[in-house]
């Protein structure tokens, strides 16, 4: 598929949340993809508040290990902090001339093999919910004109969020009940992920596809599949997916 055309199926997608079984993890997750694919950035991540200015990460829920280093810093500072709190976007930066502000992620960033970060807000008029980070191990940063597409898929992802709220519930509180619901849903992901890839002798990111799978194949929510696989040890019913134990790389 041309450029052109995933972006036009990623405005497709975003759009796509007026629907019964929407999954905020599941939506937030192919944000990261997309971004990552069409824009060619080494990491994507999304980062909310939820409550008040405590901010957390939903998405992806199958960082690499680069990403996983730097997650909890950049929720603390960095750009994905700024563009939250000032609603604007962060320009592509030279992690080896960041602010002193930064001073830790920067140097947890660097650490990790990044070499530009940016970042955009989440946001709809007044109402910011919280960012979308972009890092890059490369020896440029992301072009002006990508940062700009990104900004519109981040809006598009907010209008999005607030239009399932509104479609069903008049209550304006129900947006940060779906958003701790999905904090709380990425923590019991990250758990059955260790159960799946210990019982199925496969990948932390293998045993994430057998449940995202699973969940797409049944109409489920990636949260319900992964409390199954919690209290099961397994995925319930046939293997979900096209995986086999022993032809996928050993457990990480």
């Amino acid at each position: 598929m041309s450029r052109e055309g995933k972006i036009a199926q990623t405005f497709v997608e975003l759009a796509d949340t007026l629907v019964a079984d929407f999954d905020v993890i599941d939506f937030l997750q192919q944000l990261t993809v997309r971004c990552r694919d069409i824009f060619a950035v080494t990491d994507a991540a999304v980062v909310l508040a939820y409550p008040g200015p405590q901010m957390y990460s939903p998405a992806p829920c199958d960082p690499s290990p680069a990403l996983s280093k730097v997650l909890d810093l950049a929720l603390r500072e960095g750009p994905a902090l700024d563009a939250y709190r000032t609603a604007e976007p962060v320009v592509p930066g030279d992690l080896s001339q960041a602010p002193a502000a930064w001073a830790d992620f920067t140097t947890q960033a660097r650490g990790a093999g990044y070499t530009y970060a940016c970042a955009v807000p989440l946001r709809l008029r007044r109402e910011t919910l919280g960012s979308l980070l972009l890092l890059r191990a490369t020896d440029s940063p992301v072009p002006l004109d990508d940062l700009a597409m990104a900004q519109a898929f981040a809006d598009a992802a907010t209008i999005g969020l607030i239009h399932a709220r509104t479609l069903r519930h008049a209550d304006t509180g129900i947006i940060n009940e779906q958003l701790h619901g999905a904090l709380h849903g990425r923590i019991l992901i990250e758990q059955a992920k260790g159960y799946l890839a210990a019982h199925r002798e496969v990948s932390l990111g293998d045993a994430f596809d057998l449940m995202r799978d699973h969940a797409r194949r049944h109409g489920l929510l990636l949260s319900t599949v992964a409390q199954s696989a919690i209290d099961a040890g397994d995925l319930p019913g046939p293997p979900a997916g096209p995986h086999h134990p022993a032809e996928d790389a050993p457990a990480e």
